[in-house]
């Protein structure tokens, strides 16, 4: 169930079986993965992957820009894995160029 007061980008691809909550954002190049409940408040920022099977509790946000002062707009991301139950509150940036430019959640995790 998709709620009607989500804001979802035209971009983004939502897997079948995907729940997402009252007031959640969708943004642009994001992709969530069957199974997984977006509660609402949630943010999914640009550029943004998720597997499948995920749980992102309320007021979290995945995929906002690096907290780096370098930072310059460059094209990063943020991948996470299957089966990961992040928590309210919760905040994962993309990835820095002077990384991989990508900031990886692997699966099974809680945050």
């Amino acid at each position: 169930m998709i709620d009607k007061k989500s804001l979802i980008h035209k971009s983004a691809s939502i897997a079948d079986n995907v729940s997402i909550g009252a007031y959640a954002i969708i943004g642009e190049n994001v992709s969530v993965g069957e199974g997984t409940v977006i509660k609402e408040h949630a943010v999914l920022r640009a550029n943004t992957s998720m597997g499948k099977n995920n749980t992102v509790f309320q007021f979290s946000t995945i995929g906002e820009q690096p907290q780096d002062l370098k930072f310059d707009n460059e094209n990063t991301t943020c991948t996470i894995g299957d089966n990961n139950i992040i928590r309210e509150y919760s905040s994962i940036h993309r990835g820095t160029k002077d990384g991989i430019s990508d900031t990886i959640i692997g699966n099974n995790n809680l945050l």
